[in-house]
This record gives structure tokens, C-alpha cells and sequence, in this order.
């Protein structure tokens, strides 16, 4: 008995039933039958392509299975049209499945085709406004939304859409408008709910955006994405704890979600965890290794963790994927910074601004890179220009604050950092400098107080510690202020020179019959300085070792209480103990009153002597060495130092005027030739021919360098010149100096007047040749 034949209309009807009940294998397996029958059937190919899409849309899918998918749904879609032309239906589900794989010209290209055929076709509008959105058309796309609401005025998801693309165009208010259209059509919309939250983070409304995060979660609580854009709003409201719960949540739900690990990351960094968020960035880049901001975002934890190499790799791999970022331009910048590599650190903020001008931090940051090159008055109108971008930014005010303390302007400084602590009274950085500001101010109460704000609020501890222990010893507070400066270690500027040994640090233990290693830390005048302290420890009982700079080793070689002298650089021996010099007056309980400052404790070679005698012009009249620069690298340089010029009055008194420093200007040669001053340069190989060379003077004139402390270290009479705020060692107010006994000081009394200070010394000299 045969079986009656099924029409191909109810054949069809059963396959699309299948499918609408999501039993694709079976719609499946009824389409290819009615193409078994009907090759080239028009619906049953169409339907295919439908289910082949759906398969591509399936949770659980991988990617490339997906693609593969919903490629063979774009093929079958295609072969139906070949039968088929003048479908609207079809042309629009095949720009949708373009759609999916971001081929948005394609996608338009087919809603165009199927608007070709019916004008009034909501869904083709709807899509084709959503491609053009996605290709950041969004001029385009508003239209397109428009024309959707012009059909159907109740389109919820056309009004929430409508609202992102305008949120896109920065048109803030209309944007709101759609949101809160769609709002009044279904109050519970998760989408438009949301949508609303992330506009308000636009706006810095960031509690209201949690608000509005949370009544999203209410009707959807498993939508990954609401839960991450929660924690970015909580974490800019420094709910750190609460900002890593959602995105916990978030990941939870989706936890291949590389944006939402990214962004957790963010706020561990920000609750200080950063090792865990270097973990959370690693595995954001698991899952997608080119994310550029991930890669941005680690390399900004590893610059805080000053593992400055690793930062400046992941900010070069992120400029490999976007060459174009002005973000990652600027933070490889930062990079640089930390590095010390402020020429190209300036390179790259100036790169990044060219691409967006209105980066405030790489204005800002520019500023601090101009600022370490030295040029004050261009770091100022970079910072300057920050702040017309960002004029609230604590930051940028406290960067110009330290910028206005480099052009001795610290009364302005003050102000900075006063605008600064008002909008962040807890920004430690603003609180330490503006103690800095008042301590050059000679406001030495009103900087302690300020440092001790700045203690309280747990951050920036090592620095300013550090600026309070030289406050503390400028104005003789040795003993708190030797405890201080022990903070040095762990400040920026010294972390990178921070030795490690296996034998541990001396802090006041026995030292008969022990091997001791002192070693110098920071310039040659502080080595000089604290060198005195070699015999006190000899006098304990122990063997001494000291470790100093080249150009020290021979003239410290017969330093009472040294052992043995080595050059930075060489094998050491074997010893017991060590201790950086600079650490020697902590555990020696140095005061003002116990200052070990014997009359000289360093000696010329007596074999140099005769040699340098014998390169001076003979002359019956005092002999006079002067030195009106120190090293121009010395971060207080100009501070200190003087143009040969500003020495012109000395000229007119009767002595014979030596220069008894190595290294000068090109634009002192001149000067020193117009006065007939002898000066030697090379010939003066080391400090040992330093000393020979200023044994043979009757008087060394100097202003604060390393032959200041040479000279009062040999005994010999200085005159030391010092600015308005000078180092802690030279104190306050006093003529004289409780380290060299053979020093006098010669004090500005108004900030950056030599010339006062010249006239004194003129007087002095003139008075001592009677």
C-alpha cells in the first residue's frame, strides 16, 4: 500500500515548526529532505542557511566553528537568492549574518537590497543602522535609528540604540532623551537600563550610573557586561572592594570576558594589589593576546612596580597593534621617564599629543619630562596647558608646583600646592613638595607640620621622610634627622643604587678583630664629608675597608684609620660588616656638639706639591683659588652655582687669583683670559692633584662643590658662597660650620643675590690684606 505524498507547503511548514521549537537537527534534517526532492528549493535552502546560523550563534560554540557556521549559513542564504531574487526576508537575514562576522559593508549592502524591495522594512532599517554604527558611521546610523522610530514609534531597542550612537557623537542630552524614551515604553529595559549607567560614567555621574547598573541587574542579573560596567562605576567612585566583586561576578558569568579581566585589573591596581592585577592582565592576554589597552594597563602596573624594561615591552607590543594610540604613546612615555630616558620620553608625549592634543596627562607628564632636561620655563607652559585642559586635576597643580620650586618662584609654588591639597587634602605627593616649597622659604615649622600631614595619609612615606630629614638636619635637628635620612633607600632616585650584601649592615655592633666595609653612596663632596668618620670606626677595634669613586682612591689612601682603599668597581675582600658612609653619623649618635671636626683630617701627597708649586707663576701676593660651578649634572646646579662674571669685583683687589676647578663653561675660557687666571683642567687628574693644587693657596674661595668640603677637609682657609636655601650641612643663619673649622660662609640674604655676597667677601678679602 503506497504512502500518501506530503505537500511541499506542510514539508516546509514542519521544517520551519522544527526550528522555531530550536530542534535544529531535525529542521535540518527536513530541509535537506525537501531538497533531496526540490533541488534548488528556494525556502527549504533559506531555512538551511537559517539554522546553520542559529548553529554559529549556539552557546558553546568555539569561535572558528562559529565562523564556519554562520559562513555556510551565508552560502546556503546566497544560493537561495540565486533562486530566488526579490526576497526581502532573505537579503535582510544574510546582511544580518554579514553582520555577525563585522563584514559591515556587506551587511549594508544586502539591507540595501532588501529596502530596493520594500521600502517600509523596519528590521532591514534596524540592522542596516546597527552595521553602520559598528563601521562608527554614527551620523549615519542616528538617521537610520530615526527612520526605524518613524515606522515604529514603540521600538524599544531602536530608542536605546538611537541613544548610543548619539552618546557616540558626544550629544550627551539627546542621547539620555532615547534612554529615557525607551525607559518610559518598558521601565525594566536591562539594555537601555544599562546603556543609561554607561552615559553617566560619560558624565562622572558615577553613583548614578550604579543606580541605574542595578536596576538593569534586577531584570537581567546575568548580563556579564552590566555587572563589569558596575565595577568601572564603583571603581571610580573608590569602591575598590565592591568594583572587584562585580567584576568577579562578571567573569563568573562569562569567564572568557578579557574586558572585564582587564578592567578588574584596573581596580586591583587601584586597591594596590598589583601583583594581582599583573595576574588579571595576564590573563585578559591569554584569552586575547593583541588587546592593546591590556597590554597598556599591565605595562602602567609594571612602571609602578619600577620594573621600567618589562612596562616599556608591553607598551611596545601595544604600539605594534595601534600605532596610532595616543594612550599608549604617552604611557611608553612614562616609561621612558622612569628610566631616566627623558629625551625620549619627551618624544613620545610630544607624538601622543600630535594625535590628541587634549591628553592632559601627556601635557602634564610633558611638563615633568622638560622639567628633568633642565628647561624650566617650557616645562611651566606645558604644565600650564594641562591645566586649561584639566584645571581640577591635583596632579597636574602639584606638577606645577614642583616646576615653579625649580625656578626658585616658591611662593607661587605654595600656591599650587595649596589649589592642589583643596581639591585632594590627602594627595601625599602635594603635601611633601608644599613642605619642600616652605622649608626653601625658610618656613621651617609650618614644613614639619606639612611633612607630618603628609605621613599621616600612608602614602609617598619614603619621600617624605626623606624631606623631612633634610629639613631636620638644616636646622640641626641631627638626631631625628640621622633616623630620617636613613629613608633615602627607598626613595625613586636611590632605589637603583641600593647595594645588596650577604654580610649585614653595621648598626653600633663590636668590631674588635672585624672587617668593615665603608663605601661611598652618593657625590664626591659627601664622600669627603663623611670619610672623617673611617678613624672612629678604626677606633672600635676593626679593620677598615673604604670603597670610593676613582678620583678619590689616592687621595684617601693615607687616611688615618683606613686599612685599605678601593675603587668602585673592584673585587672586594672578605669582610665582616658593612655600612654606606653617609649612615656613619646615625650610628656614631652624632650632634652639633660631637661633630668629630678635627682642623684637617685629609693631607695632600707631599710629592704633588712641589709639582703644582712649580706650574703657579711666582708672585708675592696672596694666592687666591676660586671655583664658581659645580657639576652641571647636580640636580641643584643652578642654585649654586655662579657666572665667572658675577666674580668681577673680587678683580679689583690685589691677590693672585687661581681657578681650582677642573672643568669649566666654554663661555668662562674667555673670562678667565681676560683676568689672567690660571686654570689647568686636565692636569688635574684626580683629586689628589686637587689637594696638592689647593695646598699651595693662601685662601680657597668656593662656592658649595666638593672642593668646598676638599679644602675644609685639608684645613685649608675657605670662604664657601652659599644661596638664599642652601644644603642642610651648612645650616641656618651661622658664619661658620661645625664640619670645618677653617670655614667661612658667605650667606645670600635675598634669594639670588650674588652680588651682596660679593661685596662682603670683598670687604673680607680687603680687610685681610690690611
Amino acid at each position: 500500500m503506497s504512502v500518501p505524498s506530503v505537500p511541499l507547503a506542510a514539508r516546509l511548514q514542519r521544517a520551519l515548526s522544527l526550528y522555531q521549537q530550536g530542534r535544529l537537527s531535525d529542521a535540518e534534517a527536513a530541509c535537506q529532505a525537501v531538497l533531496d526532492d526540490h533541488p534548488g528549493q528556494f525556502d527549504a535552502l533559506h531555512l538551511l542557511g537559517m539554522i546553520a546560523l542559529r548553529y554559529g550563534q549556539t552557546q558553546g560554540q568555539m569561535h572558528a566553528q562559529a565562523q564556519a557556521q554562520t559562513q555556510r549559513g551565508i552560502d546556503l542564504i546566497t544560493q537561495a537568492l540565486q533562486h530566488n531574487p526579490t526576497s526581502a526576508l532573505a537579503y535582510s537575514n544574510l546582511g544580518h549574518a554579514y553582520q555577525g562576522l563585522s563584514n559591515y559593508l556587506e551587511a549594508i549592502a544586502c539591507f540595501d537590497q532588501a529596502l530596493a524591495l520594500d521600502p517600509n522594512y523596519m528590521v532591514a532599517h534596524f540592522n542596516r543602522a546597527s552595521s553602520l554604527s559598528g563601521m562608527k558611521r554614527y551620523e549615519e546610523a542616528v538617521a537610520g535609528y530615526e527612520r526605524v522610530i518613524e515606522l515604529a514609534p514603540g521600538t524599544i531597542e531602536a530608542w536605546s540604540n538611537l541613544g548610543n550612537a548619539l552618546r557616540e557623537l558626544k550629544r550627551y542630552d539627546a542621547a539620555r532623551a532615547s534612554y529615557e524614551r525607551a525607559l518610559v515604553l518598558s521601565p525594566g529595559y536591562a539594555h537601555a537600563l544599562s546603556n543609561l549607567g554607561n552615559l553617566l560614567c560619560d558624565l562622572g555621574l558615577y553613583h548614578e550610573a550604579v543606580l541605574n547598573y542595578d536596576r538593569a541587574l534586577a531584570s537581567w542579573p546575568n548580563s556579564a557586561e552590566s555587572h563589569s560596567n558596575r565595577g568601572n562605576a564603583l571603581r571610580e567612585l573608590k569602591r575598590f572592594d565592591e568594583s572587584i566583586a562585580s567584576f568577579e561576578r562578571a567573569l563568573a558569568l562569562k569567564p572568557d570576558f578579557s574586558e572585564a579581566l582587564s578592567n578588574l585589573g584596573n581596580a586591583l591596581r587601584d586597591a594596590g594589589r598589583r601583583e594581582d592585577a599583573l595576574v588579571s592582565y595576564d590573563r585578559a592576554l591569554a584569552l586575547k593576546p593583541d588587546y592593546p589597552s591590556a597590554l597598556a594597563n599591565r605595562g602602567n602596573v609594571l612602571r609602578e612596580l619600577r620594573r621600567f624594561d618589562e612596562a616599556l615591552s608591553d607598551f611596545e607590543r601595544g604600539l605594534a597593534l595601534e600605532p596610532q594610540s595616543a594612550v599608549l604613546l604617552s604611557s611608553r612615555g612614562d616609561a621612558f621617564f622612569g628610566l631616566q630616558r627623558f629625551g625620549e620620553a619627551l618624544a613620545d608625549y610630544d607624538a601622543a599629543l600630535a594625535i590628541d592634543p587634549e591628553h592632559f596627562l601627556a601635557r602634564s607628564n610633558r611638563g615633568s619630562a622638560l622639567r628633568e632636561l633642565r628647561r624650566f620655563d617650557e616645562s611651566l607652559v606645558a604644565v600650564d596647558q594641562a591645566l586649561l585642559l584639566q584645571p581640577d586635576s591635583a596632579e597636574i597643580l602639584t606638577n606645577r608646583g614642583d616646576t615653579l620650586c625649580e625656578l626658585s618662584r616658591f611662593e607661587e609654588a605654595l600656591s599650587a600646592y595649596d589649589r592642589a591639597l583643596v581639591i585632594s587634602p590627602s594627595h601625599a605627593g602635594g603635601l611633601s613638595n608644599r613642605g619642600n616649597a616652605l622649608r626653601a622659604l625658610k618656613r621651617y615649622d609650618e614644613a614639619l607640620a606639612t611633612y607630618a600631614a603628609a605621613l599621616e595619609t600612608g602614602f609617598e612615606l619614603a619621600a617624605t621622610h626623606m624631606n623631612e630629614s633634610l629639613c631636620r638636619l638644616l636646622i640641626g635637628d641631627l638626631e631625628l634627622g640621622w633616623q630620617k635620612y636613613e629613608w633615602r633607600f627607598e626613595t625613586e632616585n636611590m632605589l637603583q643604587h641600593v647595594r645588596v650584601f650577604e654580610q649585614p649592615r653595621w648598626q653600633g655592633q663590636p668590631l674588635t678583630g672585624k672587617r668593615i666595609l665603608l663605601y661611598a653612596e652618593q657625590g664626591f663632596g659627601d664622600t669627603i664629608q663623611f670619610c672623617r668618620y673611617a678613624r672612629l670606626v678604626a677606633e672600635r677595634g676593626a679593620h677598615v675597608i673604604l670603597e670610593v669613586p676613582p678620583a678619590l682612591k689616592s687621595l684617601l689612601g693615607q687616611l688615618t684609620g683606613v686599612a685599605q682603599v678601593l675603587s668602585q668597581g673592584d673585587v672586594l675582600p672578605e669582610f665582616d660588616y658593612q655600612c654606606p658612609m653617609l649612615s656613619l653619623p646615625l650610628v656614631c649618635a652624632t650632634t652639633l656638639t660631637n661633630i668629630p671636626a678635627a682642623p684637617s683630617y685629609i693631607q695632600a701627597e707631599q710629592a704633588r706639591i712641589p709639582q703644582w708649586q712649580a706650574r703657579l707663576s711666582v708672585s708675592s701676593r696672596l694666592r687666591v683659588g676660586l671655583a664658581w660651578s659645580g657639576n652641571p649634572q647636580h640636580r641643584n646646579n643652578h642654585n649654586r652655582s655662579l657666572l665667572p662674571a658675577i666674580l668681577n669685583p673680587l678683580m679689583d683687589v690685589p691677590v693672585q687669583y687661581v681657578s681650582v676647578q677642573r672643568e669649566h663653561a666654554a663661555a668662562d675660557t674667555a673670562w678667565l683670559a681676560q683676568h689672567g687666571i690660571a686654570h689647568f683642567g686636565e692636569q688635574l687628574r684626580d683629586f689628589a692633584d686637587t689637594a696638592a693644587l689647593l695646598s699651595c693657596m693662601d685662601l680657597v674661595i668656593t662656592v658649595d662643590t666638593a672642593i668646598a668640603h676638599l679644602a675644609g677637609a685639608l684645613g685649608k682657609p675657605v670662604w664657601i658662597l652659599l644661596p638664599y636655601d642652601p644644603d642642610w650641612r651648612w645650616l641656618t643663619e651661622r658664619d661658620d660650620s661645625p664640619w670645618y673649622p677653617s670655614a667661612q660662609l658667605f650667606r645670600q640674604t635675598a634669594r639670588g643675590d650674588w652680588g651682596r655676597v660679593i661685596e662682603r667677601v670683598v670687604e673680607r678679602l680687603r680687610n685681610r690684606l690690611g
